[in-house]
This record gives C-alpha cells, structure tokens and sequence, in this order.
C-alpha cells in the first residue's frame, strides 16, 4: 500500500545518502536509499513511492535513464533531480525527461525540504481533485464545469481544453513541462499530440484574452507557463 510520505532517494555517495535519508526521515518522511541506478528502479517496483529523489551521475545507471525508465512506468510520479552540474543543457534534459524540480549541489537542506512539500502538494492538489474552483486574474474557471466566466461571460471549455487549463491553474506561474501536459491530458508523448495540444494552448489563449494580466508563456523547448500578473 503506497505510503503518502515515501521517498525514494537514489545517491551513489553512501554519506551523502544516510545523512540526507536521516534529515527527511526527521520530518516525517519515509525514506528508501538505493545507491545506484539499477538498484533504484528495483526498489521503485517495490516500494511504491509517492516521490522520488534521483541524483544524475550514478554508475551502472544514471538519472536521467531511470527518471526516463520511472516515468514509463508512472508518468504522474514526481521527480527532483539532483546533480553537481548546473549546466542548462542537464537541466533542460531533466525538465524534457518529466522533473518536477532540480536542485545542485552543494545545497541547503531546507531548501530541498520546502521543494518536495510544494512538489507533494501541487499533487494532492491534482490527484485528489480538493480544488474544483480557480481564480485567473478576472476568471473564475470551475473545473468540473468546465466553465470560464469573466465580465459576464461564459466559456463551455471541451474536455481537453478543461483538462489542459485545471494542469495549468493547479501549477499557475510555474513550468508545466511539454511532456507532462501530454502524457497526462493525451496519454502519449510524440509529434502529433504535441501539435494537437499547441491548438488547443491557442483556442485557451483566445478565451483567457479578455484579461491583459494573464497569459500562457510558451517556454522555448521546455512547456508552458500560465502567468498571472497580479500575483507575481
């Protein structure tokens, strides 16, 4: 039975591992260590994590080969990469592979703590359906509904359109990557659901132009930004 807590952290430095697997273990995590690639994807199968914790130069396997491998197993399990390197390059092949964050070392422990609480949260949110209502700028948008209502006007969204704005309403003003949009809203990930689902960013960018202060950002190569102005 998935444990709501469960971490699954993958790090090939078995100090590093133990001391960052005993500081989340403080705040009431659940935590599995695996000290390599090969390792992590067995315990993955095993353990049923709600989150997991890759570091990207392992042996055997790196990061990026088991997020990819995770996420054609579970395209909604979230991921943070974690690495030495801070080049764009890595960063933009982890957010293309499905992360949800990705943080370099050496860094504060706290501030990975608050970044797997936002992560577990924004999806509770999702999965668990508690937000139904979102404001955007001068919007109401009811996701159930499907309906988007600004200045005495009402939009009937179809089911994508519903389903795309909810994923992007429930993450507002952060990156929601290409591939995650596509794997949970399409279910496939190739070139022609990326067209299908660029229409559909398009016909949302008419109904959300009544409002200046909000926008759907197209972050080059990476996903999609809805932006709300007011509160940023």
């Amino acid at each position: 039975m998935e444990n709501a807590n469960r971490i699954l952290l993958v790090e090939d430095d078995p100090n590093f591992g133990a001391v960052l697997r005993d500081y989340l273990e403080l705040h009431d995590f659940d935590v599995v260590l695996a000290t390599d690639g090969v390792k992590g994807l067995q315990q993955f199968k095993l353990v049923e994590p709600t989150l997991c914790i890759l570091d990207v130069m392992m042996p055997f396997k790196d990061g990026f080969t088991l997020g990819a491998e995770i996420k054609e197993l579970d395209s909604d399990m979230p991921i943070i990469f974690l690495t030495a390197k801070s080049l764009k390059e890595d960063m933009l092949k982890g957010y293309q592979i499905g992360a949800d964050d990705y943080i370099v070392k050496p860094f504060d422990s706290e501030v990975l703590l608050y970044k797997i609480k936002a992560v577990l949260s924004r999806r509770g949110q999702m999965e668990g359906e508690e937000i139904k209502e979102f404001a955007i700028g001068k919007y109401n948008f009811h996701s159930d509904l499907r309906t988007l209502k600004a200045e005495g006007k009402q939009f009937k969204l179809s089911p994508k359109e519903g389903a795309l704005l909810r994923l992007l309403a429930a993450n507002k003003n952060n990156l929601v990557s290409r591939s995650e949009a596509l794997k949970k809203i399409w279910k496939d990930d190739n070139y022609f659901t990326g067209r299908s689902m660029d229409v559909y960013v398009a016909k949302l960018r008419k109904h959300l132009a009544l409002d200046e202060n909000v926008a759907i950002i197209n972050v080059h190569s990476e996903g999609f930004r809805l932006v709300d102005q007011l509160e940023v």
